[in-house]
């Protein structure tokens, strides 16, 4: 083994030729007669023996006879730091591999967020449900793509997530309006599931947690629902089938694509039991909303009387599905179609403000409350996982037992307030009865 010794004062004025000149590739075989070289790249081994730094490196020499033994040099570095021992064993390495031919290896890029969007699209994204899908990519077109696409996965930070908060809540919408608190927790909630997917197939990603951003402060808006003096008279004005789903609606608080999936064989009309099973969106038929949306329904006798009136009445289309309600193809109404073409023009006709088939739900909801009913009661109808959900959506409304009781107390305290008076009038005055 070749090993040369730098002394501190100062490094060797050029190399030795020797050195240099063995340095050749590494063959890995033969082609014909001609020998095949490898190309290796070499950084070389730094280790510190006996308080001296050394730097090895490897030389694969051509003998007379064909074949290739590799030598190992080394030179030892006496009484220079690291730093210094290291900048003085670079120019040897860049000759070995300038003699050789070599290049330095092409570092492996990072994957970036939108390539493991491309793979996410490929591999989960046809599971999800059409509705669900539709969401995530309207956030990751609009929003994640634009701003975090190039982003490497291990800068995904909770300081680059921030910044990524911090633009959504300051910039404004293509139709000029602020996004909400609530529109950017359900982007981050699609970023955080396409994360924690790639995360379970190997990526190596930070992990950031909700709590750990800071979001714009939420601005309560109270939802826009149907009293129901407007139940009313949207059921009376509307035309077939529109008029029996508003009634539906109305009576039931369930969601407009439940009501549009229905099937003849759903109306239990012995038990009295409407069967929520299946929800629509954009014309296709599948799964409701969660599991907890699939459940019976009572069916008062109100309900029962129309439902029957408009299976015998012409307005009802038999269709290969057994759908309740059918187009003229047989196939589930579109109830995008449905609220602009035929809702959205009846509100305007009986100068109702607009809203869409949802405002029947929280119609429901309110009226159930405003009667009294339990939260518990609500939960049970709306389908609703969690009391809390319940609690949160609606609890804007008072109910009437909470006026009543307010309106009791303000009424007492009023007649105490007008008897208090009359005996202030009629007690005598202290001063005069002294006299």
């Amino acid at each position: 083994m070749s090993n040369e010794r730098v002394k501190s004062d100062g490094l060797p004025s050029h190399l030795p030729s020797s050195t240099v000149s063995l340095a050749t590739p590494s063959f890995t075989g033969t082609k014909g007669t001609r020998i095949v070289p490898k190309r290796r790249f070499q950084k070389g081994t730094f280790v510190k023996r006996n308080g001296h730094w050394v730097g090895m490196w490897r030389v694969d020499v051509l003998q007379p006879d064909g074949t290739i033994k590799r030598q190992q040099h080394s030179k030892t570095f006496v009484g220079l730091s690291e730093r210094a021992a290291r900048a003085a064993f670079q120019p040897i390495l860049d000759s070995v591999n300038s003699a050789s031919g070599a290049t330095p290896p092409v570092p492996k890029r990072t994957a970036t967020l939108s390539a493991v969007i491309r793979e996410w699209r490929e591999q989960v994204a046809g599971t999800l449900k059409p509705s669900t899908r539709k969401t995530a990519e309207s956030h990751l077109r609009r929003h994640i793509e634009p701003m975090l696409g190039d982003c490497a996965l291990p800068e995904l930070t909770t300081k680059r997530l921030q910044s990524f908060v911090t633009a959504l809540s300051t910039t404004r919408m293509a139709n000029g309006k602020e996004r909400t608190r609530k529109t950017i927790e359900n982007i981050l909630l699609t970023l955080s599931s396409i994360v924690s997917t790639a995360r379970a197939w190997g990526y190596t990603i930070p992990k950031v947690s909700l709590p750990e951003l800071s979001l714009p402060q939420d601005t309560p808006r109270n939802p826009r629902f149907f009293v129901l003096r407007d139940m009313q008279r949207i059921v009376r004005a509307a035309d077939e089938p529109l008029s029996t789903i508003c009634f539906l609606l109305s009576v039931t608080g369930m969601r407009i694509g439940e009501v549009l999936a229905l099937r003849v064989q759903d109306l239990d009309f012995h038990r009295k039991l409407i069967k929520v099973r299946c929800s629509t969106y954009a014309g296709q038929i599948g799964t409701p909303k969660s599991k907890a949306s699939i459940a019976d329904l009572p069916m008062p006798p109100a309900l029962e009387l129309r439902l029957k009136k408009y299976l015998s009445s012409r307005h009802y289309r038999e269709n290969d599905l057994g759908l309740l309600f059918a187009n003229r193809r047989g196939r589930p109404y579109s109830a995008n179609k449905l609220r602009e073409k035929k809702l959205r023009p009846l509100l305007i006709r009986l100068r109702i403000p607009l809203a869409g088939f949802h405002a029947f739900r929280h119609a429901v909801a309110s009226e159930l409350i405003d009667s009294g009913a339990p939260i518990t009661v609500v939960q049970a109808q709306l389908r609703h996982s969690d009391p809390r959900i319940t609690l949160g959506l609606y609890g804007h409304v008072i109910p009437q037992s909470q006026r009543d009781a307010l309106g009791s107390l303000a009424a007492r305290l009023a007649n105490t307030r007008r008897r208090t008076g009359l005996q202030l009038l009629t007690r005598p005055r202290i001063a005069d009865s002294a006299a």
